[in-house]
């Protein structure tokens, strides 16, 4: 499994959120996420990390290379202050 963490500065969350909505309805059945969370930070003003689950590093990388994906990520880059940081996290324990 692996686990992709987007940080990123934004005070224009709700474009994003409607931008993540229109992508999923574009993707539906061809994305290889199999689950996103969007987490806001309580300290930090307009801070936020997107987690998003994959099956593997291969199933995320296709799904990168989807041209939807692209097109968002540089949607959300716009809509962002700042720099997006990419973080490509491999599962070594999974405990409940």
């Amino acid at each position: 499994m692996l686990i992709q963490g987007i940080v990123f500065h934004t005070t224009r969350i709700d474009e994003c959120k409607a931008a993540v909505d229109e992508y999923r309805a574009a993707t539906e059945g061809r994305r290889t996420a199999s689950r996103g969370i969007l987490t806001k930070d309580r300290d930090e003003a307009d801070h936020y990390l997107n987690v998003v689950f994959f099956d593997s590093y291969e199933s995320a990388m296709q799904n990168s290379e989807m041209p939807e994906t692209q097109k968002l990520a540089m949607t959300l880059d716009s809509l962002s202050d700042g720099e997006t940081r990419f973080l490509n996290l491999e599962v070594l324990s999974d405990m409940n």
